[in-house]
């Protein structure tokens, strides 16, 4: 499933995370793949750590399969995730999550690339990211 930030959502993240080095990288990748945020992810995993090659499994995916253990089990992150979508025009508890996801991760996530990967949960929500979407079989 291809998930993908619309302009306006892009303009409003780039409002909240325009003080955030690591934000406006991750905007401006999403905004060079029209928002489409595993190709942003891939580039910006690229520009990281350069190209690798992971057999059939997408670094994407693997990479959301260890978020989602990591991050599910995690009431704060799980409840960091809530308290910004009460509030979604709060930019500290929107730095505050990337930073989170950052940490938590127990990997070494660049911080841009944990943009893109919070910025994705935030569109497909926190509850179908950890219950409902599941990595393809491969």
């Amino acid at each position: 499933m291809s998930i993908q930030l619309t302009s306006a959502e892009i303009e409003n993240f780039a409002q909240l995370l325009q003080d955030y080095n690591p934000g406006k990288t991750a905007l401006t990748t999403l905004i060079d793949n029209n928002g489409q945020i595993e190709q942003s992810f891939d580039q910006l995993w690229t520009e990281k750590y350069g190209k690798q090659d992971f057999g059939s499994k997408s670094i994407w995916q693997s990479t959301l399969t260890v978020l989602r253990q990591e991050l599910c089990g995690d009431e704060g992150i799980q409840n960091q995730v809530k308290e910004y979508s009460k509030n979604p025009t709060s930019a500290p508890l929107l730095t505050g999550l990337i930073v989170a996801v950052v940490g938590a991760a127990g990997l070494p996530i660049d911080p841009a690339i944990a943009t893109v990967i919070v910025l994705y949960i935030l569109k497909v929500g926190i509850n179908i990211f950890c219950e409902y979407i599941k990595p393809d079989s491969v």
